[in-house]
């Protein structure tokens, strides 16, 4: 239980908690913190399945806490964005904002896909379909990573990255959330299309294999 694979995904989990506290401090020097201590969680999961292989250390406790690890890492951090009003849309005339539900669309889609897919996953535990995850999958975890990250450290963008104006940087880390949910609703619809299959009877030797999109 306590190898070091599974240790990495404990991390990432306790790490959630010290993000949300780093987050909601005001102060340019906490937001630096809240996004060190998102990527540190994201990085642990690609070191966490990493160790897995080469340590061949894979566990079933691991196996059924590493998605649940980076589920509530991704969701945390979009209420956060949510919460803080990131995706409320600005008018240029006014600089006033208001609320937007179509801004909003790419959380939801990456949200309702995790819930989706953990019901799909809850079904399949009790079959025999392993769930290796695919290369397109990996993509979007990546980009959707790197997206969150970018928009945590919006307040500091014109600090960052100076030749860069602050809206041409949101909108940029913006589009790259709209990509990590199309990716989200490709690898998601491949997912559902292949567990329907296996609702359907027949008898079966071998164990089957499902591609997971992560």
């Amino acid at each position: 239980m306590f190898a070091l694979p599974n240790a990495l995904t404990i991390l990432r989990i306790l790490l959630v908690p010290v993000f949300v506290v780093a987050y909601v401090i005001p102060g340019e020097v906490a937001r630096l913190v809240a996004f060190v201590v998102f990527a540190l969680a994201g990085i642990s999961d690609w070191l966490d399945g990493f160790a897995a292989r080469k340590l061949k250390a894979g566990s079933e406790f691991g196996r059924m806490l590493d998605p649940i690890a980076d589920k509530v890492l991704v969701a945390v951090a979009l209420m956060m964005l949510v919460a803080e009003g990131t995706f409320r849309r600005i008018n240029p005339a006014t600089g006033d904002t208001a609320f937007s539900l179509l801004r909003l669309v790419p959380a939801l889609i990456i949200l309702s896909r995790e819930i989706l897919v953990s019901g799909m996953r809850e079904f399949l535990a009790g079959t025999r379909v392993s769930v290796p995850v695919t290369a397109v999958a990996k993509v979007k975890t990546a980009v959707q990573m790197i997206a969150i990250g970018a928009m945590i450290l919006t307040p500091l963008a014109d600090v960052l990255v100076p030749g860069i104006p602050s809206q041409t940087y949101t909108a940029i880390a913006y589009l790259l959330l709209w990509v990590a949910a199309a990716l989200t609703v490709y690898t998601g619809v491949i997912y559902f299309r292949n567990g329907v299959a296996h609702l359907r009877p027949g008898p079966s030797s071998e164990p089957a294999r499902l591609r997971e999109p992560a």
